[in-house]
């Protein structure tokens, strides 16, 4: 009896020591402490896992995870085909996704040796992209409102739905500077102007720190290079990116408290943003003490390998990465793992680079408190204002609204003598809300909202018009390709692939194409297969839906050469530039004819489709007749036109899509007053139709209310106050134009045009007028010294309104040439008829620093310039100040 109570004694203390929290489960330890005792508990493999993160969830197959992860973008909806596989999407409610995440958590705090959680990430650009949350205007319209404090509230109200669902990382805000308006993702922007872009940041990521959520400010470090082309490489010296590009991401680190970054896919002076040492080892992290965590853009990484060629393949890219000052490889599945580990199971990555990414991912962790409460409380959503969130929505959207232009004639606010108004264009039933948006909730078109906001006072008819788009052929459908055998039609076409251009010798590869649609970008037809040298022979049968006199050929570039029944319609063997060429072909309903398509490829980069005209609707030129007759039966008419944009969508031409801007003439020279609402999140030129339209209004993407807000300031209840936070030229010869740009060593102008902006930046009229006098503040200053500019403004006009006053400087001589004029600051202020306010500038040194050629950033004694304006081109007080 007395050994078995010693044996029992003994086991119970062995269980109470295997009880005791191990130091990095200990809260009362610091952060530091806890990540050195996991660390030093990890395998090579948990080690990588924590620096990779996917789009995904635990599948059927949870035992992948056994060994942790980062974190996920956690998959919500159901798929079809098996109610246990979950595909991401934006779908599912608050809950059911925070049941989702809390169930996921669960396996990797239980049933992983260490249990270390992971943190669910998404995007929030300017709303959570998922079910339910409120999708509030673009990024770039919230900077239109030149509001920080409403950009906060926002931000906060994001926050909120965000950490209801137990999300606890955004990929967002996008804080690149939109230098290129040709750029298609400036909708995704605050801008052009480093100073606002930084303020508006700011005041965005510092909402979601405050309530522990992880910022990722992004794309680390410029995003679009020549041309205004996206991820194109980017060379820009030490001193220009100090100055401007880097501005926003050191502030919202150094103000706004992000702990995290995201590269871009570019290179920087040749080295991949994703693996560049001084970038993120020397200046982020060093020079600048950045603390928390580098991720890559989403499959950025590998792109090391397939894009810049830089290394040889993904174990390379990922070992590169790592030790270049990446911490974090984000890939869109789980599928890409295998491709990056060995060299961090068998240690050749560096020992000191790898446990310092992986102790920066800890420590994140630990700060986010997911170690001791890694659950959210799934009933959190309850208590989410959204209907306090939908209103902050519909502000944002009135004070981002730019008026561009309104006639001596003040067709707007609109007049009560314009009773039956006709509204055209496919933008007014839509509703977008912009890239990396949510779906809303109850969103409110444009004509819907004026026919709300007026009910029977006045009478709104719709015609679509002719849309964005001007498509004179489509694809040719699988359902009319195909091949025989033994007299049998079988999906697809016969496809012989060869490693020459000349269809030379055995084909590499023979497979069944379903259709010729192919855009060749990155990768090759298949992984055997040159894909920059290569040739194609499909062979099969085509069949058409339809009889008659149809045109079928070829949209794509390099060479080719369509036979149908024999005969050569189309040769362009020799053809090296991308077009569409079409050929004359009777078609009988359902005859089978035999296809023969012949196709080389020389240099990469390939689009190639096999098209024709049968199904399309031509009835473009005929909806265009449908709203010039609406427009003449009306008093009036409302234009709304819209862009095509976003990643990976930029934009040659900055013109009105399709047949927009013909649609604009035509209802134009009916006689009738035209207004035009530009939906779109960049800049558009408008030589062609300007003069013969009685007022622009720039709406955005306004936001799941955007339609309710637009008809309050056509209307006139609402007074537009919004600013142009970009440049808008008056034609893309003139890119890339920036107001801030460094005095040039003659002129700006063209042999054949201007070289000043359609509207400038800061840019933005309203229905009241302001005067801007009384501008006072000392002469002088010492370099160390802080002082005050005062001017009083006035509202001269008619009508309450909000007006946005900023402050421009320029250094009149400095060792270092300095923009003609650069934004320090703005207010945004609101006056009632007749009522004047006196505000105030503080100047501070740093808003008179320079970046000198030694990257010494200091005050030089000299004259500045003091500029105040409505605009960075409408200046209305200026004086001169001596630093001494």
């Amino acid at each position: 009896m007395r050994l078995l109570l010693i044996i029992c004694f003994f086991c119970i203390a062995g269980i109470t020591r295997s009880q005791e929290l191990l130091p990095y489960k200990n809260p009362a330890l610091s952060t530091s402490l806890r990540v050195q005792d996991l660390l030093k508990r990890m395998t090579p493999e948990e080690k990588f896992r924590q620096l990779f993160m996917v789009a995904g969830d635990l599948g059927t197959n949870p035992d992948l995870f056994k060994t942790g992860l980062f974190g996920f973008q956690v998959n919500t909806t159901l798929r079809k085909d098996n109610d246990k596989i979950l595909d991401y999407a934006a779908g599912k409610d608050a809950i059911q996704l925070a049941e989702k995440i809390n169930s996921i958590q669960q396996y990797f705090i239980e049933h992983t040796r260490l249990g270390i959680p992971i943190i669910a990430y998404d995007e929030a650009l300017h709303g959570l992209v998922r079910n339910g949350s409120t999708a509030f205007p673009q990024s770039i319209a919230l900077a239109a409102t030149w509001d920080t404090l409403l950009v906060h509230k926002i931000a906060t109200a994001i926050a909120e739905e965000t950490g209801a669902r137990g999300i606890r990382q955004i990929l967002s805000p996008v804080v690149n500077l939109a230098t290129d308006v040709r750029w298609g993702r400036v909708e995704e922007t605050y801008g052009e102007d480093p100073y606002l872009s930084a303020a508006i940041a700011v005041a965005y990521v510092g909402a979601f720190e405050r309530k522990n959520i992880i910022t990722t400010p992004k794309h680390f470090v410029v995003n679009h290079g020549a041309g205004g082309r996206d991820s194109y490489p980017v060379y820009k010296n030490e001193l220009e990116l100090e100055t401007t590009y880097f501005v926003p991401f050191k502030s919202c680190i150094n103000l706004g408290g992000s702990r995290s970054i995201m590269t871009a896919y570019n290179s920087l002076d040749g080295r991949p943003c994703t693996a560049n040492d001084w970038l993120l080892n020397k200046k982020l992290k060093k020079e600048w003490g950045f603390s928390g965590f580098v991720i890559s853009d989403a499959a950025a990484t590998g792109g090391a390998n397939v894009l810049h060629f830089t290394a040889k393949d993904y174990e390379d890219a990922g070992k590169q990465s790592i030790e270049n000052g990446l911490d974090v490889i984000f890939q869109t599945g789980m599928d890409s793992y295998d491709l990056f580990k060995r060299p961090f199971l068998e240690g050749t990555v560096d020992a000191e680079k790898l446990d310092s990414a992986v102790a920066r991912v800890l420590k994140a962790k630990f700060e986010l408190g997911l170690f001791e409460n890694p659950y959210i409380d799934v009933n959190t959503d309850k208590k989410v204002n959204y209907a306090a969130h939908r209103n902050l929505s519909n502000e944002a959207a009135q004070k981002s609204i730019v008026l561009l232009k309104n006639d001596p004639t003040k067709i707007l606010p609109l007049q009560q003598v314009y009773k039956n108004i006709a509204i055209i264009g496919t933008d007014a039933m839509e509703a977008r809300l912009g890239g990396y948006s949510g779906l809303g909730n109850d969103k409110i078109n444009i004509l819907d909202g004026l026919r709300q906001y007026y009910g029977k006072t006045k009478n709104f008819y719709y015609a679509p018009g002719c849309g964005r788009e001007k498509i004179s052929c489509t694809p040719v459908p699988a359902v009319n390709l195909f091949h025989l055998q033994n007299g049998v039609q079988i999906p697809g076409l016969d496809a012989a692939y060869y490693n020459n251009i000349k269809m030379e010798g055995e084909p590499v590869l023979h497979r069944k194409d379903q259709q010729i649609n192919f855009q060749w970008t990155l990768f090759g037809p298949d992984p055997k297969i040159q894909f920059d040298f290569f040739s194609v022979r499909w062979k099969g049968k085509i069949s058409a839906p339809l009889t008659g006199n149809y045109k079928i050929g070829i949209e794509g570039n390099d060479g080719y050469r369509l036979y149908v029944n024999g005969k050569l319609l189309l040769d362009a063997w020799q053809e090296s530039s991308f077009h569409t060429r079409l050929a004359d072909f009777h078609f009988d309903k359902n005859k089978i004819y035999d296809l023969l398509v012949e196709y080389k490829e020389a240099s990469g980069n390939a689009i190639f489709k096999l098209v024709w005209n049968i199904g399309v609707q031509e009835d473009g030129m005929s909806r265009m007749e449908t709203a010039v007759q609406l427009a003449k039966k009306s008093d009036m008419s409302i234009i709304v036109a819209g862009i095509k944009e976003g990643e990976f969508q930029d934009r040659s031409s900055l013109a009105l899509p399709g047949n927009q801007e013909l649609l604009i003439k035509k209802i134009a020279a009916t006689g009738k007053p035209v207004v035009v609402l530009l939906v779109g999140g960049s800049a558009v030129t408008m030589d062609n139709w300007i003069d013969k339209v009685a007022a622009i209004v720039q709406v955005w993407y306004p936001g799941e209310t955007g339609g309710k807000a637009v008809a309050e300031i056509l209307s006139g209840k609402i007074n537009p106050s919004g600013k142009l936070p970009i440049t808008f030229p008056k034609s893309e010869g003139q890119l890339p134009l920036t107001y801030n740009h460094l005095p040039t060593g003659r002129g700006d102008d063209y042999l054949d045009g201007t070289g000043q902006a359609l509207f400038p930046f800061g840019y933005g009229l309203s229905y009241t007028s302001f005067e801007y006098k009384n501008l006072r503040c000392s002469k002088t200053m010492k370099v160390m010294d802080t002082i005050l500019l005062y001017c009083t403004i006035k509202n001269t006009g008619n009508y309450p309104g909000e007006e946005v006053v900023q402050l421009y400087i320029r250094d009149e001589i400095a060792t270092i040439a300095q923009p003609v004029k650069a934004l320090k600051g703005f207010q945004r202020i609101v006056l009632k008829p007749g009522e004047e306010k006196e505000i105030s500038f503080k100047v501070t040194p740093e808003m008179l620093s320079l970046v000198n050629e030694k990257m010494e950033k200091l005050v030089e004694p000299g004259e500045f310039r003091m500029m105040i304006g409505s605009s960075s081109k409408d200046i209305r007080l200026r004086t001169i100040v001596t630093v001494e």
